[in-house]
């Protein structure tokens, strides 16, 4: 590649309103990100004439042309290596770890040269990187193919991380980080690719900062990624027995909306923060600290999180247990609608 300005293909023609899965979404995120900007490639291991394991570059390759849209060897740390490279030469580098567990023998170029070489050039190399991370569990894979980094990424200056819930969402994100100057960790939850949804071509909202997804004035349910889906199902449980839950898509993992935080929270005055990862150290903690520091005076209780365990994100059937479940996230909102103060 000599030139940041290669030839691109055609993306597919706009429509007002589509019900697609998040793959296809995410698909035509990138379908329309490589027609509209010249400089953008992707690629990655099965990224070209494969399409992905998980299909989301399907056809890109054929549409777009082999320099665009190609394959690489099986090294994250040379693939990572590689867009920083190619983001020094004006591309928009748009790499996919294969699964989430595979970032960290990248976490070097990552951490040391992608999120801090625009800081450490003074401006001089930007990073505009979108990296692109199947994440998250409930697919039932073996170890290293499913893991819950966001804590890990957002703990890192330089770095800004997305993670989408729906078709809808992962369709205007992936667009909205793609014309980022900045790196962007774009977490996709692997067990919701197939999850069907209107997508609002034309209307994309609001890209930015965190989104309320049910309306509700008791408890706030504060989720990202497949974790949305699963809180919305228990706030219609809720619903039943006459709770209102709202539930937030806090969608931007760093940086983190404490106006829409604060907001939620300020108006029914509990939360429980739902995640995949560990409870140690995890973003919930984040997350309730800066609930807590907004709504201190009126928070009637304190904030609860439901996580996963503190041990090495597990595979298979053992999955069932250690991501929170329906049960588990209920009695976290038992315990924060009956707590008294002593």
């Amino acid at each position: 590649m000599s030139s940041p300005t290669l030839e691109s293909g055609t993306a597919t023609t706009a429509a007002a309103t589509v019900t697609m899965s998040m793959q296809q979404a995410l698909n035509r995120a990138l379908d329309e990100v490589l027609a509209e900007n010249p400089k953008a490639v992707i690629f990655g291991e099965d990224c070209g004439r494969l399409g992905g394991v998980f299909r989301i570059t399907d056809g890109l390759q054929a549409r777009h042309g082999a320099q665009r849209v190609f394959d690489t060897p099986l090294a994250e740390s040379g693939i990572l290596g590689m867009s920083v490279g190619l983001a020094m030469a004006g591309f928009h580098p748009i790499p996919e770890v294969q699964f989430d567990g595979f970032a960290y023998p990248a976490i070097n170029q990552i951490v040391c040269q992608i999120a801090r070489m625009n800081y450490r050039s003074r401006g001089t190399l930007p990073m505009p990187i979108t990296l692109r991370v199947p994440s998250f569990g409930g697919i039932r894979a073996p170890e290293h193919h499913g893991e819950s980094l966001e804590a890990l990424f957002a703990h890192v200056p330089g770095l800004k991380v997305v993670s989408p819930s729906n078709p809808h969402e992962a369709y205007h994100l992936l667009k909205h980080a793609a014309t980022r100057p900045d790196p962007v960790i774009f977490m996709e939850p692997k067990s919701r690719y197939w999850q069907k949804g209107e997508v609002d071509i034309a209307n994309p909202g609001s890209p930015e900062g965190a989104k309320v997804m049910r309306e509700g004035r008791h408890l706030t349910l504060v989720a990202w990624g497949a974790m949305v889906a699963r809180c919305l199902q228990v706030a219609e449980l809720a619903a039943e027995d006459g709770i209102e839950i709202e539930v937030l898509d806090l969608r931007w993992l760093k940086p983190i909306d404490a106006a829409a935080l604060a907001a939620s929270v300020g108006k029914t005055r509990r939360a429980v923060v739902v995640h995949e990862a560990p409870l140690t150290s995890g973003l919930g903690a984040e997350v309730a600290q800066l609930i807590t520091q907004a709504c201190f005076d009126t928070l009637k209780a304190p904030v609860e999180r439901v996580t996963g365990f503190d041990v090495p994100y597990p595979s298979g059937d053992l999955e069932d247990e250690y991501i929170p479940n329906i049960d588990r996230i209920l009695f976290g909102i038992q315990r924060v609608l009956e707590y008294k103060r002593g």
